[in-house]
């Protein structure tokens, strides 16, 4: 039985005419009020149209940025909720606030498989407050808007917010598909993976991954590392670097990290050439870059992407992966001249016979913005965060609270 199922199970049997809330996570980029990635959004319809298919009245909250607890017309929901009934195919109310006057009269005037989207959640300081009290008064706020409440917003189930956490505590409550899928992924990634496992990290920083290196140490196979973090790792063999991000303050947990995988027969892939420039791109100068070796980084140079070599290399350790975990660029992908690396691991990744999981943030943007076939991948996680705390072996709050 899913937990759509269940949840009409304790609603008296049927969803039909019931008002449910659902926390969908509708966090994408907007230039302005124009959606430049949809794909949260896209991963949200499954389980609102199951709902509103089954003639309940589904009430969608979300936010949209760090709005600092107040409205501000920058981070409003209005073309989230647009281009979800275009989605849909079926026109989409939309509040102006999150449990006022509008989302009431928004809310009554709901018929049998009708949908709404509140104003963004984060607008009500409620929502994100760390006092137990005035949280709960907001989400007794929005209970009074609802029947029953779906989860189905992976990206913030690692918060414990009003709409995802507190929430729960007080309507029958189930968890949607999306992350019902987020969840049972996870855990093929944790609990007897198929071998040989292969983790990919990148992005910026060594300390933004500190938790899901030191657990998925002990139960990777291989780990390949790049993005800006790789530097840190460099410098810890005692290579130069020249301008590229460094934390030094990480040194020595990098070199503790290459000790315990060379004692677990765990093998590290570092890159053997590295894409410079003299600046970090931005729109007022063309790039040049360079490819040098690793170990050849020119002193008034920094890196900002893998090599070619390096990304032939990262493709050949995922030929024979039955299960790999990517999750961070490998470069500055926004930038054509600093995006091969990335281009390379994600076309290895639509090759990998066995599941491949692509964790969510700059990672899923990488591939869509790049051209590939969403498809292509055994799974794209729409929760980055989430992912990595899962992968960390933290609880997540907006998950134990559904047990």
């Amino acid at each position: 039985m899913s937990g759509l199922d269940t949840l009409a199970s304790a609603l008296g049997g049927s969803l039909t005419g019931k008002r449910i809330l659902v926390r969908s996570d509708l966090n994408v980029p907007l230039d302005g009020e124009t959606i430049t990635d949809d794909g949260r959004i896209r991963a949200s319809v499954p389980t609102i149209k199951e709902l509103s298919e089954a003639g309940a009245r589904v009430v969608v909250t979300a936010h949209l940025g760090r709005p600092k607890g107040e409205p501000d017309p920058a981070y409003s929901l209005a073309p989230v909720a647009d281009r979800l009934g275009e989605l849909l195919g079926a026109p989409v109310a939309f509040a102006t606030d999150t449990v006022g006057e509008s989302a009431r009269s928004t809310v009554d005037g709901l018929a049998d498989g009708d949908v709404a989207v509140l104003e963004n959640v984060r607008f009500n300081p409620g929502e994100t407050s760390k006092d137990d009290a005035e949280r709960g008064a907001f989400a007794d706020q929005l209970a009074e808007l609802g029947d029953g409440f779906v989860s189905d917003g992976f990206g913030v189930v690692h918060r414990k917010q009003a709409s995802v956490y507190d929430i729960a505590e007080r309507l029958p409550h189930a968890m949607g598909n999306l992350v019902a899928t987020e969840i049972d992924v996870l855990r093929r990634l944790t609990v007897d993976p198929e071998r040989p496992y292969v983790v990919v990290l990148g992005g910026s920083k060594v300390s933004d991954k500190l938790g899901v290196i030191d657990n998925l140490l002990e139960k990777a196979d291989k780990l390949l590392i790049g993005g800006g973090m790789v530097f840190t790792f460099l410098k810890a063999q005692g290579l130069e670097v020249g301008k590229s991000l460094l934390e030094e303050d990480q040194l020595d947990v990098c070199r503790d990290y290459a000790a315990r995988a060379e004692s677990g027969g765990v093998e590290i892939v570092l890159p053997t050439d590295i894409v410079v420039d003299s600046t970090f791109p931005s729109g007022d100068q063309e790039p040049q870059p360079q490819v040098v070796a690793a170990d050849a980084i020119p002193a008034d140079s920094l890196g900002l992407d893998i090599g070619p070599e390096s990304g032939a290399a990262f493709a050949a350790a995922l030929a024979d992966a039955r299960t790999v975990f990517w999750n961070g660029p490998m470069g500055v992908f926004e930038v054509d001249a600093f995006a091969g690396g990335t281009r390379a691991v994600a076309q290895a990744l639509t090759e990998v016979e066995g599941l491949s999981v692509v964790g969510g943030g700059d990672s899923a943007a990488a591939v869509r913005q790049l051209g590939f076939d969403e498809a292509a991948f055994g799974h794209i996680s729409t929760g980055g965060g989430a992912s990595l705390e899962y992968l960390e072996g933290k609880e997540l709050p907006g998950i134990t609270v559904l047990d």
